[in-house]
């Protein structure tokens, strides 16, 4: 049988369901899952192998009008995603009506390769509803395939991969067979971290943070990791430490549980914060973490 490889890219508004699909496709929590809007920042491969096919997906920010430099830089990332996709996974909700921006949307009915609609969420809603739904986006996207789902609940998730296995183009495998992600292990330390300041702080702060993993040298039994959270401010510093350093110490006790988990291995994790003033509008700073690469 002959071999099938490509790219699928998944789009949609924030926290539809995106990272969650692209972790039940590939098996394994690559990509971090908040509540909270903007949790996804970079362009997220997860490779999913079989013995005849290699599907690269592609967990991409949501999409939103950008207010500053960083989020320019996220939907750059966006952006890219319509350029170099086999197969495109634009994602809703139930309840969900329109796209945030317009320029996206035209790009997703005038798409050149497969369209898989996916209506997420429907553990959330009745068959009226969803009857209505499946209507209307028909209606407005008339070139994709609609899929109902549930990616947390994994319900017709696998339907959804068969159909994607029927729509890769022939190709070798674009990456070893034995890849998960295009991603260093320092990046997986540095989400990881990210994502428990997005759990356990409110307002401004997740969104004025940035990890850098300084630090990991991986031995037999152990992994020891020393990373840096930059903030904006000096103000922020102390909210990130907290009262006798409690917060912080709170935010690398859920980290290293989960990176223990995610690397099969004991780690030891020191944190330290750092304020690097602005980065967020500074394109050195963004190009040094991997957003702005133009």
């Amino acid at each position: 049988m002959a071999h099938k490889a490509g790219f699928v890219n998944i789009i949609g508004n924030p926290n539809v369901g995106k990272s969650t699909l692209m972790n039940a496709f590939v098996g394994e929590r690559l990509s971090i899952i908040t509540s909270k809007a903007q949790t996804t920042r970079h362009r997220i491969l997860g490779i999913v192998n079989g013995e005849d096919f290699q599907v690269v997906l592609s967990d991409t920010p949501g999409i939103i009008k950008p207010a500053y430099e960083l989020q320019n830089s996220m939907m750059d990332f966006v952006k890219t995603a319509f350029e170099d996709a086999d197969v495109l996974i634009y994602m809703v909700e139930t309840g969900e009506k329109e796209l945030k921006d317009e320029a996206f949307f035209r790009k997703i009915i005038n798409a050149k390769v497969p369209v898989l609609l996916l209506l997420n969420k429907i553990d959330k809603s009745n068959q009226e509803q969803l009857e209505e739904q499946v209507a209307l986006w028909t209606e407005k996207v008339p070139n994709a395939e609609i899929f109902p789902i549930s990616a947390l609940e994994n319900f017709n998730v696998q339907n959804v991969f068969s159909r994607i296995l029927e729509l890769l183009p022939e190709s070798p495998p674009y990456y070893p067979k034995d890849a998960l992600t295009d991603k260093p292990e320092r990046f997986f330390v540095n989400e990881t971290i990210r994502e428990k300041i997005l759990l356990n702080y409110d307002k401004e702060i997740p969104y004025a943070v940035e990890i850098e993993t300084e630090e990991f040298i991986e031995d037999d039994n152990i992994i020891r990791i020393r990373a840096v959270i930059m903030v904006e401010r000096d103000t922020q510093k102390g909210i990130i430490i907290g009262h006798k350093g409690a917060a912080i110490k709170k935010v690398g006790t859920q980290a290293r549980e989960d990176l223990e988990k995610f690397f099969g291995k004991q780690i030891f994790i020191e944190m330290f914060v750092k304020v690097n003033k602005d980065w967020r509008t500074n394109n050195y700073q963004l190009r040094r973490f991997g957003y702005n690469q133009k």
